[in-house]
């Protein structure tokens, strides 16, 4: 029963080992004698047993004490549970030197064979040990006992007198077919649950892919769906989870939580989640083999089968938001807070201050938009830089974002910042909530080179026009030389104001373009979609180099999707794969291009869950990725002209 492992290894999945696993730290508890000497470690019982098994089984509770000095061991009662033998004792010890100093530890294992008449949920008794003159118990940790059925090593009669199928774990209770038996969709399927049918735009919904076998499985691979319509991010596993018998119609699966994601619908109405096709090997044992030939290396024992398996389809109702809305509406669905803090409040004309905005909670973090903030008319501001500290759960993203707004006072005096608004949808309340922060008073001093002229009603163009038109007035006594007359009214004195004419020009022709550039924010923002695409791949080049899977696929996909929305303008709340393709078809790109961008995004998704050699994928996603940035880049540059 060996195969299963490589299933288990390639999904990142715990077995419990051949011998009873071990409950300590997960459902039992470590009892200490206290009062031992500091070189002594404080007596404990460590109880190994299976989390389940199946009506009828055999199986083995261990009480481990760590230690050989034990004076008289007792348990409770086996209630629920039958008692056939025991308690076996053994003893173990192990000695270790590093650097000269010898340790040395032993411990005591008393051993129960057990097994069940019913189905239920039992606990395993508690034992006491006295050592050192003092008693210490164990933890009393529960067992489920499910109904007997065919699957599983309970319906098919496995469990005889060797007890081997409960210790051994869920993986081996997995049935071994003979090859050329039928695998149906009841041996081997997956279900697909959503946490809502029906659900907000933007609200978060946790979608659980579970696994069903009643056979031996090898691996399993499948092409995650182009779920049009949502953003999707997958929910990461805290720990390992376990491979858990089930009692699901009648018969008793392995089961395991595949994958999960949590998903936000950008769209309204009946959207579909579409079916999953997974190609799963599953071992089939060769009776017919000859084992002279297998011992040659012409033949096997075990053989490979292809079985396809579909995970249903799923379709959600999606409500549109409440009409009509705020209009400081941010676009965030869920539950949230705000904070704020200025730093500095004091400072000098021409010297810069940073509001930072605070929004904390659970929903779509990673969509909403950065509020506005209304900053007094001679103060020259930049874009807000955003910061993501945020994790998936299975209610959205749950964390913090922070946005930074850094401004620049002009002129000296006192200025007030109003407080800031913060609107979101709460789909609980099916309200729209507004979070508001405390309002500001700066006080500006007289900065180097400012002004104290007042500069109530003027725009920022005539500010930055009133610090540069005048100028101080040199000091001191004055010089004077004596000229040739010869040069008024000669060539070169004609000439000096065609040249200056012409440089006047010139600059005059210069800064209309800066000034037409700079106002054009788009376009500003296409030209530098290429650049941040660029800076957001070397940081995940950095992170392939560090190993780091998980956030070097997701900085891929924010290069991939970044690029898109600063070089096509859209915004992140309405960027999906639809309306990418819609707009790269409107700048006249090549069938093929969006073909390949869509592709790498596919890939990009794919590979984070994927099997395989994780370094070869992340080059090879990197290498994708580049490419068709480069190409798009040169493509819509030609359209353009």
């Amino acid at each position: 029963m060996r195969t299963i492992y490589k299933l288990l290894l390639l999904v990142g999945l715990t077995v419990a080992p051949v011998t009873a696993p071990s409950l300590t730290g997960r459902t039992g508890v470590e009892s200490s004698g206290g009062g031992a000497l500091a070189a002594e470690p404080a007596v404990t019982i460590r109880v190994q047993a299976p989390s389940e098994v199946i009506q009828g089984d055999r199986f083995r509770i261990a009480y481990v004490v760590n230690t050989s000095d034990v004076d008289d061991f007792k348990v409770d009662a086996f209630e629920g549970l039958v008692e056939l033998y025991g308690p076996s004792r053994s003893q173990s010890s192990s000695f270790s030197m590093v650097n000269g100093k010898t340790t040395s530890s032993s411990s005591v294992t008393f051993t129960y064979t057990v097994t069940t008449e019913k189905a239920g949920t039992f606990h395993v008794p508690a034992a006491t040990v006295v050592s050192g003159g003092k008693a210490v118990k164990s933890a009393s940790p529960q067992i489920t006992v499910l109904p007997s059925g065919s699957g599983g090593s309970g319906g098919s009669g496995q469990s005889g007198s060797s007890g081997q199928s409960a210790h051994s774990g869920g993986a081996d209770r997995m049935r071994t077919q003979n090859v050329g038996d039928r695998i149906t969709n009841k041996d081997i399927f997956i279900a697909v649950t959503a946490s809502k049918k029906r659900v907000y735009e933007q609200e978060a919904v946790l979608l659980t892919y579970k696994l069903y076998t009643l056979v031996n499985i090898s691996e399993m691979a499948g092409k995650m769906p182009e779920l049009d319509g949502f953003h999707v991010q997958e929910l990461n596993r805290q720990r390992q989870p376990e491979l858990k018998m089930e009692h699901y119609n009648g018969k008793n699966y392995g089961t395991v939580v595949w994958s999960q994601y949590v998903v936000f619908p950008q769209q309204t109405g009946d959207l579909t989640i579409p079916e999953i096709k997974y190609e799963a090997t599953i071992i089939q044992q060769n009776r017919s083999a000859d084992p002279f030939d297998i011992f040659f290396g012409g033949g096997s024992m075990m053989q490979e089968v292809k079985k396809t398996v579909m995970a249903p389809a799923v379709t959600l109702h999606v409500d549109a938001l409440p009409s009509p809305k705020p209009a400081n509406f941010s676009g965030a669905v869920g539950k949230f807070s705000i904070a704020s803090t200025l730093t500095p409040q004091q400072l000098k004309a021409n010297d810069a201050t940073t509001l930072r905005l605070t929004v904390s909670g659970t929903g779509n973090m990673k969509l909403m938009n950065a509020p506005e903030v209304a900053w007094p008319k001679d103060f020259e501001r930049y874009d807000p830089k955003t910061e993501e500290k945020t994790k998936i759960s299975a209610n959205g993203s749950t964390g913090q974002v922070l946005f930074d707004y850094i401004a620049v006072p002009r002129h000296q005096g006192k200025y007030d910042l109003p407080p800031v608004e913060f609107c979101y949808f709460d789909p609980d309340a099916r309200a729209y909530k507004t979070l508001t922060t405390e309002a500001y008073t700066l006080d500006i001093e007289k900065g180097k080179g400012g002004s104290s002229a007042s500069t109530a009603g003027l725009s920022k163009e005539e500010i930055e026009l009133l610090g540069s038109d005048i100028r101080f007035i040199k000091l001191g006594e004055p010089t004077f030389q004596t000229g040739d007359s010869a040069f008024f009214g000669s060539r070169r004195y004609w000439l000096s104001y065609v040249v200056a004419l012409l440089v006047f020009l010139g600059l005059a022709v210069a800064f209309r373009r800066y000034a037409v550039a700079s106002a054009d924010l788009v376009g500003r923002r296409g030209r530098g979609a290429s650049k941040a695409a660029t800076k957001r791949l070397k940081a995940a080049r950095g992170l392939m180099s560090q190993g780091a899977a998980a956030a070097f696929y997701e900085e891929t996909m924010k290069a991939l999707w970044g690029y898109v929305g600063d070089k096509l303008n859209i915004p992140v709340s309405e960027l999906s794969k639809e309306n990418v393709r819609e707009r790269l078809a409107a700048r006249q790109a090549s069938d093929d291009l969006v073909s390949q961008f869509i592709a790498t995004l596919d890939e990009c998704e794919f590979a984070r869950f994927a099997p395989g050699d994780p370094a070869a994928t992340m080059d090879k996603i990197y290498a994708s990725a580049e490419e068709v940035i480069n190409k798009m880049e040169g493509e819509l540059k030609r359209n353009h002209k």
